[in-house]
C-alpha cells in the first residue's frame, strides 16, 4: 500500500496525543506516583507477554550485564526522572504545553550523544535546536503588550513567562530525561544486540527494542514503587481501585503510549524513511491543540499555534537536513 509508512506515522502521532491527554486526566485523578506505578506495572506486563509470544522467552535472555546496566540506567533517567517531570508538567501547565517542551528531546539527545558517544554535533543539528527553542519561546513568553497603559512604553521590549516557572522546569526536565534516556538506551541496545548469536539475529532483531524497553520498565516500576513507599502514599494505590475514571485513563495512556505508540513507531520506519516517519510522529504538539481545547478548555491563540508549528519544524530539521 502506497504511503503506508506515512499513514502509520500519523497514527503514532495521534496515539501519543491520546496518551498525553489520558495521562493528564489520570494524573489528576490518581496522582503522579500512583499513576506511574500502575502504568509501569501494566507496561511491564504487556512487554513480558509480547516477548513470550514472539520469542518464547518472557525475559530478554540474550541481554548481558552490560546491557542490563545501561538499560536500567536509561529506565531510571527516562521513565522515572523524565516521566515524573512530564506528568508533573501535565498537572502544572497541561498536556499541550508539556508535549511542546518534549520537542526539545531530540536536542538533548544530540547533545548527550556528542558528550557520551562523541557523535558529531553538526551545523544542521545546531540550526534545528535553535529553531525548536524559538518555537517554544514563542509559546511560553508573552510580550509586555498586556501591561497597564502607564507601563506599556517601559515594557516595550520586556518579556515574561506566560507559564508557571515550575511548569517550565518540569517541561525541560522531561525533555532532558527523554533525551538522555534515549542515548543510554542506544548504548544498552547495542550491547544487547551484540549478545545475540549471529544465526538467531535475523529472527529476533525486530523484537530487541521491546526486550530493551522491558528492562527499562523494570527500572521505572522499581523506582516509582520505592518512592511511593518512602513517601508513605501506599493508601493511594488502594483508593485508586475505586477511581474507575482514573484507572480507565491510565489504561488508555498505557495502551496508546508505551504499547501501541512504541510498537507502531517501529513499524513505521519499516515502510518509509526514518526522517519522514520521525517528522510526522513529531506532530503531536499540533494535533493536541484542538483536543486540549475541547477537553480542558485550554485557549488556542495565534502565538500557541505558531510556536507549535515552529517547534515541529525544528524537530523535523534533525531528521531531514
Amino acid at each position: 500500500m502506497q504511503y503506508l509508512g506515512e499513514i502509520i506515522s500519523l497514527g503514532v502521532a495521534c496515539s501519543w496525543t491520546v496518551a498525553a491527554l489520558a495521562s493528564e486526566v489520570g494524573s489528576r485523578h490518581l496522582g503522579v506516583f500512583v499513576m506511574n506505578v500502575w502504568r509501569m506495572a501494566l507496561a511491564l506486563l504487556f512487554s513480558v507477554v509480547l516477548m513470550w509470544v514472539t520469542t518464547g522467552h518472557a525475559l530478554p535472555v540474550h541481554a548481558g550485564w552490560q546491557a542490563w546496566t545501561w538499560l536500567l540506567a536509561s529506565g531510571v533517567v527516562g521513565y522515572f526522572f523524565g516521566d515524573w517531570c512530564l506528568f508533573n508538567s501535565y498537572l502544572t501547565i497541561g498536556s499541550r504545553m508539556g508535549q511542546l517542551f518534549m520537542t526539545l528531546a531530540p536536542a538533548f539527545s544530540a547533545f548527550f550523544a556528542y558528550v557520551l558517544l562523541h557523535q558529531t554535533l553538526g551545523l544542521s543539528s545546531i540550526v534545528a535546536i535553535i529553531v525548536t527553542l524559538a518555537g517554544i519561546a514563542i509559546s511560553v513568553f508573552d510580550s509586555g503588550d498586556d501591561a497597564t497603559h502607564t507601563k506599556r512604553s517601559a515594557a516595550l521590549f520586556a518579556h515574561h513567562l506566560s507559564l508557571p516557572r515550575k511548569g517550565v522546569l518540569f517541561g525541560l526536565g522531561a525533555a532532558l530525561g527523554q533525551g538522555l534516556g534515549l542515548v543510554l538506551s542506544k548504548v544498552g541496545l547495542d550491547y544487547y544486540t551484540s549478545g545475540v548469536p549471529a544465526a538467531e539475529l535475523p529472527q529476533v532483531e525486530s523484537y530487541l527494542p521491546f526486550g530493551a524497553n522491558l528492562i527499562r520498565c523494570v527500572a521505572g516500576l522499581v523506582c516509582f514503587t520505592a518512592w511511593l513507599l518512602m513517601r508513605g502514599e501506599t493508601g493511594g494505590m488502594r483508593r485508586s481501585l475505586s477511581d474507575h475514571r482514573g484507572l480507565l485513563a491510565m489504561l488508555l495512556a498505557v495502551l496508546s503510549g508505551p504499547f501501541i505508540g512504541v510498537g507502531f513507531s517501529l513499524m513505521a520506519v519499516q515502510y518509509t524513511a526514518a526522517g519522514i516517519a520521525s517528522t510526522l510522529m513529531a506532530l503531536t504538539p499540533i494535533i493536541i491543540l484542538l483536543p486540549s481545547r475541547w477537553l480542558f478548555g485550554q485557549p488556542i491563540n495565534v502565538r500557541s499555534v505558531v510556536g507549535a508549528v515552529v517547534s515541529c519544524i525544528g524537530v523535523s530539521l534533525f531528521f531531514l537536513l
